[in-house]
């Protein structure tokens, strides 16, 4: 690793420099994320999939002796801060991770902004507030390499660092958009898109409907699952039957099965 430019290079040491304390925040607090429209990113392959999905950085924290030696500052066009073990530590989430911080703008989240294929395959969440339950659709959804991942309702701060994480970077390879119900709805009409509402109530069994077409797979929360008017208003409501003495899986597998469903009927 190579440092030409290190007498340039900003360093912090200690813990209890504002800067630190205010990335402290960032982490923690919703309010600072979004006052700030900034939010961190832990780790290469995470900073690496953000720059990828055309996220701007602000800055990037390292700390040189936990880096990886094929580290090129050069790559970077922003800021550099040299950390402290004690400063990286206060500011990780994981146990584990290779040395580097960044601090990248969020994005316009609108469902304007996406930009969907003739005959696109679309999640729709709606509500869900566990990090890890959000992060493990974001992988699936990657995985089948969906069109989009609209949330409706959102509970949740997208740029929860336990999404960060949970999605293993998938938060930057999907595009994702919000809006409240009545939104999201009024957009999938506009497109022309069939919207399948996972439900228990006048539902029919979810591999008997065609998902060939421009489809929209809903799911919502597993206790309460999806507000009325998604139930009213749906294509056609569906089921994954289901044959033990629970009416209700894991929301994140429930999306999973729906949307490998749709992609074998589309020759993957």
């Amino acid at each position: 690793m190579n440092f030409a430019n290190q007498q340039r290079m900003k360093q912090i040491s200690s813990a209890q420099n504002p800067y630190i304390k205010s990335l402290v925040l960032l982490q923690e607090k919703t309010k600072a994320r979004k006052q700030s429209g900034t939010f961190l990113i832990e780790g290469m392959r995470e900073i690496e999939l953000a720059i990828k999905g055309n996220y701007e950085l602000e800055t990037i924290l390292i700390v040189s002796e936990l880096l990886d030696k094929s580290f090129k500052i050069s790559s970077f066009q922003c800021e550099i801060i040299e950390i402290s073990k004690e400063v990286f530590q206060k500011l990780a989430y994981r146990k584990s991770t290779d040395g580097i911080l960044a601090i990248a703008k969020t994005k316009n989240l609108q469902l304007s902004e996406l930009k969907l294929s003739k005959n696109p395959l679309i999640l729709v969440v709606e509500a869900i507030e566990k990090p890890g339950n959000i992060g493990a659709m974001l992988r699936t959804a990657d995985a089948a390499k969906l069109d989009a991942v609209i949330i409706a309702n959102p509970k949740t701060d997208l740029y929860n660092p336990n999404i960060v994480r949970s999605s293993v970077g998938c938060l930057f390879t999907n595009q994702i958009a919000m809006g409240s119900t009545e939104e999201v709805i009024a957009f999938l009409k506009e497109k022309q898109i069939a919207f399948y509402s996972a439900t228990l109530q006048n539902a029919t069994h979810y591999d008997t409907q065609n998902y060939t077409t421009p489809t929209a797979l809903v799911v919502g929360t597993e206790d309460i699952g999806l507000s009325k008017l998604w139930r009213e208003e749906a294509t056609q409501n569906v089921i994954i039957p289901m044959q033990g003495e629970i009416d209700s899986m894991n929301v994140s597998v429930a999306a999973a099965i729906l949307i490998f469903e749709a992609k074998r009927q589309r020759g993957f």
